[in-house]
């Protein structure tokens, strides 16, 4: 069943366009698959980023976590592969360009995409950032005729752990949020101080 992907907003993949086609137009070089790159480049898979807010999972609630959208990602075509990502963010003027990105997670998220392509269910495809444990997800959000850009983490939707995860949770490995939302919420929780009581 095909992937539903949100179109992302017209400014924010105008500002791709323009950093990628002028390299002055950004602040830092381009990554090193990018200065390498045979043929030209061009922005796919716009995805958008979504931040877990971990104090809304305490307990997990029945009706989903909160979120709030932080950006969009665009995957970064050199003929059939993807070879960097770019990122864009939300400023007070509207959308532009962030920084270029690459490594294991641009990788990770063409194969996860590609299973997500082979799943029964239609989804909308989504990332979900947990900055506090370095955790990036593919979000396969159910109602794929969603806002992109708002709604919380459904119970049901699919969460699959980009790699590198963090320790004890398998990459690639599809996970219900509501299964894996206690384990994250787990690990979010501040430990205990010394001599203090349980």
């Amino acid at each position: 069943m095909p992937l539903h992907v949100p179109p992302a907003p017209a400014p924010a993949l105008r500002s791709v366009l323009t950093a990628l086609s002028s390299p002055t137009a950004v602040r830092e070089a381009r990554t090193p698959s990018l200065r390498t790159a045979q043929g030209p480049v061009s922005p796919d898979v716009p995805l958008p980023v979504h931040e877990l807010d971990h104090a809304a999972t305490e307990p997990a609630p029945a009706t989903g976590a909160a979120t709030k959208l932080i950006g969009w990602r665009f995957l970064i075509r050199c003929g059939e592969r993807a070879v960097a990502a770019a990122e864009t963010m939300l400023t007070p003027d509207g959308w532009a360009f962030s920084h270029f990105c690459e490594g294991p997670y641009i990788a990770s998220a063409e194969r996860a995409l590609r299973h997500a392509e082979a799943m029964p269910q239609p989804y909308q495809p989504r990332l979900l950032s947990v900055p506090e444990l370095y955790m990036l997800t593919l979000w396969l959000h159910g109602d794929r005729g969603a806002d992109a850009a708002s709604g919380p983490l459904a119970p049901t939707d699919i969460l699959v752990p980009l790699a590198p995860a963090p320790p004890g949770i398998a990459a690639h490995r599809p996970h219900r949020a509501a299964d894996l939302l206690p384990v994250l919420t787990h690990r979010l929780a501040p430990a205990p101080l010394l001599g203090s009581p349980v």
